[in-house]
């Protein structure tokens, strides 16, 4: 089987709901510990022998690209193809196209991963996948308790606070460059959408259950919480 030795980072979001932090700095760039997260993340990638990485930027694009653009002690190549506005996670894609030879993995770039990539390449390659998926079991505590009601308006049952659990996408996929395809130019256009309209023209598209985790720094609580689980680890190296 070939190797996969490309991957793209989507790191364009605007970071809503991490305001105000990345009202001056973009979501990828906001620290874990003594590092920015993207930076975290191009260590996973070459851990992972990936050495060609292309970095999808928007919002406060120049922050990445300067940080970025001559870091030659990391080992890897890195470019960068910015969008003028925010384009969503496939729009994001779409803007680096030209530079995507092969298959390749894309990630988003406001999650740190522990897994390897190599069982989920060959896993996409076996199963000889237009676009593979990441998954992870996800358990979750709901904040309020469900009722079910009959017809006539009668209480059946109360659950105080039920427990949910299910299979999660955590942002990371391998895909060939004929998924690319699916995602219009020059429009905002999530990766969601993508995937539904490839499953429509029924291409393979498959869903992989790694085994690891990852750290999802969404809003400022799982940021917090990341950053200062990194920061516990830097003060036991020191």
């Amino acid at each position: 089987m070939a190797k996969i030795k490309k991957a793209v980072v989507l790191a364009g979001g605007l970071g809503t709901r991490l305001r105000p932090y990345t009202l001056f700095v973009p979501k990828p760039m906001l620290p874990l510990g003594d590092k920015p997260v993207l930076e975290h993340l191009l260590e996973w990638l070459r851990q992972n022998e990936i050495d060609n990485v292309l970095i999808c930027t928007s919002y406060l694009g120049r922050v990445i690209e300067e940080y970025f653009g001559d870091r030659s002690d990391l080992g890897i190549q890195v470019s960068f193809y910015r969008t003028p506005s925010v384009m969503g996670t496939a729009g994001q894609l779409k803007a680096a196209e030209k530079a995507i030879d092969g298959a390749f993995v894309c990630i988003y770039g406001d999650s740190v991963f522990n897994f390897g990539l190599k069982p989920l390449i060959e896993f996409h390659q076996k199963k000889r996948a237009k676009a593979t998926m990441v998954l992870m079991k996800y358990d979750t505590t709901l904040s309020y308790g469900f009722i079910d009601i009959e017809m006539g308006g009668e209480i059946r049952s109360w659950r105080e606070k039920p427990k949910v659990s299910g299979l999660v996408n955590v942002g990371c996929y391998v895909m060939e460059k004929s998924f690319l395809k699916y995602i219009p130019k020059g429009t905002m256009y999530g990766m969601d959408q993508a995937f539904n309209k490839a499953k429509e023209d029924g291409e393979p598209i498959f869903g992989y259950k790694a085994k690891g985790n990852f750290i999802d720094i969404g809003d400022r609580q799982a940021y917090a919480a990341a950053n200062n689980q990194y920061l516990d680890r830097l003060g036991k190296v020191l």
